[in-house]
């Protein structure tokens, strides 16, 4: 049972919410116990104060305060602030975003600290948010973070799409290995042929595709150009948090590949962002792309960490 010196402290609180047929149905609440009187007890949960009558309760008890977010789930974070889905909703510190089925990055759920109920719940939960907009339920499960997470998914049959490696190397070296006499043009808006060219590597273009490219204040669009207006290269660099620089969508046109025309452009946008303010720069490439993976590691890129996409059958 509770006490009063559990006051302040986090609990998980078990109630009986209802019946199903003639069996009880039971519920979490999770958060800081602000009140507790002797017929109820008050739960401050990251959405809402909830207050729970003491004849409903079956179980309560303390559980750990929150931790410090390690390094794999601070970068996640920054790295959804880089790719901003139009609609973005929290379930407790978990992200949820919906960008009209446009990148799994964009669609998916982030499990990145405490959901505020259980684990069952929260995937109950995640899977109701994205039927509600007609969107397959998606969970991007950060490693080695998501453990049990991984598991639960596992036992009901979501299905994991192959790893993304989330690569990190340091901006100076990024810009000494690039090749500086290349002429690359850095926008601070996209340019119709620079769309065209996305366009034309991720196949559909929503108007949430435009939403999630320009999302970002401080960013530049990158392109070597040729003679005629066409893109021969282009990707996309932002500054989301003043320190990081996420690269994505670098694209190069298969004529013109094996030029050193991809590292030129991840070069020219790592001295722009060093003169932004940035020290570091980030990436995600498919593991089994080992193609961009290799091209990526002459400028200094290395796997910090992994993640896998899941879905619901």
């Amino acid at each position: 049972m509770l006490g009063p010196y559990d006051v302040g402290h986090r609990v998980v609180v078990r109630r009986r919410a209802g019946l199903r047929g003639d069996r009880p149905v039971f519920s979490d609440v999770l958060g800081e116990l602000v009140d507790l009187t002797e017929t109820d007890l008050t739960v401050r949960t990251v959405e809402r104060l909830v207050r729970v009558p003491r004849a409903e309760v079956t179980h309560a008890k303390r559980v750990p305060d929150r931790r410090r977010p390690s390094a794999t789930e601070s970068l996640e974070r920054i790295a959804a602030a880089g790719w901003p889905a139009p609609e973005q909703a929290h379930l407790g510190e978990w992200l949820l975003r919906a960008a009209d089925g446009w990148t799994a990055r964009g669609n998916s759920a982030l499990p990145i600290g405490d959901p505020g109920r259980t684990l069952n719940d929260a995937v109950d939960a995640v899977e109701a948010w994205y039927r509600a907009r007609a969107l397959p339920p998606k969970i991007t499960v950060p490693d080695p973070v998501g453990a049990r997470l991984t598991a639960e998914l596992t036992r009901r049959g979501w299905a994991p799409a192959p790893r993304t490696l989330v690569q990190t190397a340091a901006l100076a070296e990024v810009a000494a290995a690039a090749r500086p006499e290349v002429a690359v043009r850095l926008d601070t808006t996209p340019p119709d042929a620079w769309f065209a060219a996305v366009a034309g590597f991720k196949g559909t273009f929503p108007d949430a595709a435009r939403h999630i490219l320009t999302g970002v204040p401080l960013a530049r669009y990158a392109g070597i150009y040729a003679e005629d207006g066409s893109p021969i290269a282009v990707a996309r660099g932002v500054v989301a948090d003043g320190s990081w620089l996420g690269v994505s969508l670098v694209t190069v046109d298969p004529v013109h590949r094996r030029q050193g025309l991809g590292r030129a452009i991840v070069g020219a946008l790592a001295r722009w962002a060093a003169d932004a303010g940035a020290s570091q720069a980030y990436l995600q490439v498919e593991e089994r792309n080992t193609a961009a993976v290799a091209a990526y590691a002459p400028l200094g890129f290395s796997t910090h960490h992994a993640y896998v996409t899941w879905t619901a059958p």
